[in-house]
């Protein structure tokens, strides 16, 4: 008997030990490598602001929205709706850094953020009690729709963000004489 009982809590204890183990996943920071050949900036030959403008107009020629543009940030914002009931919204940051004495130099920061959203149905009724039938549902009014953000994320470095920059280096050409 005691050899049944011990065998039991030997189990449960094995059983038990094993719900608060973490399942094994990486943490998502894990997967930050901080590697040189994936970053999110380039150097340019022109000033801090002519960089900013150069990003200013490549943002808004692709149609993004500027948000908050200052001589050394923009943050500019595009909306899609790739289905009836999905909505994307890419919200796009620049920071314009000067490098060097004399200003001649930039390096810009960019970083785009996905934000994915699905609509949920609010469906309105009330529900009636009448004492011979039960109860009963009565639709009010037509569902009310709302979004939901379901989804956040960083847009991996890549071919996006190389885009942007070779776009960035046209709009900036013509106006480095200007500086």
């Amino acid at each position: 008997m005691t050899r049944v009982i011990a065998g039991i809590l030997l189990l449960l204890t094995g059983l038990l030990s094993g719900c608060g183990s973490t399942s094994g996943k990486i943490a998502v920071y894990q997967n930050e490598g901080f590697d040189a050949n994936e970053t999110f900036s380039r150097l340019f030959d022109a000033s801090a602001e002519a960089t900013c403008e150069a990003a200013r107009r490549t943002l808004l020629s692709q149609g993004y929205l500027p948000t908050t543009v200052k001589p050394d940030f923009i943050s500019a914002s595009k909306h899609f709706q790739p289905d009836s009931e999905v909505h994307v919204q890419i919200v796009f940051n620049v920071v314009c850094a000067p490098e060097g004495r004399l200003g001649k130099l930039s390096t810009v920061y960019v970083n785009a953020i996905q934000d994915r959203y699905v609509l949920k149905k609010n469906p309105n009724s009330a529900t009636v009690g009448v004492s011979a039938i039960g109860s009963v549902s009565i639709p009010l009014t037509p569902s009310e729709d709302s979004l939901v953000k379901v989804a956040s994320e960083t847009i991996p470095a890549g071919p996006f963000y190389d885009r942007f920059f070779v776009l960035m280096q046209r709009n900036l050409a013509p106006h480095e004489d200007e500086q």
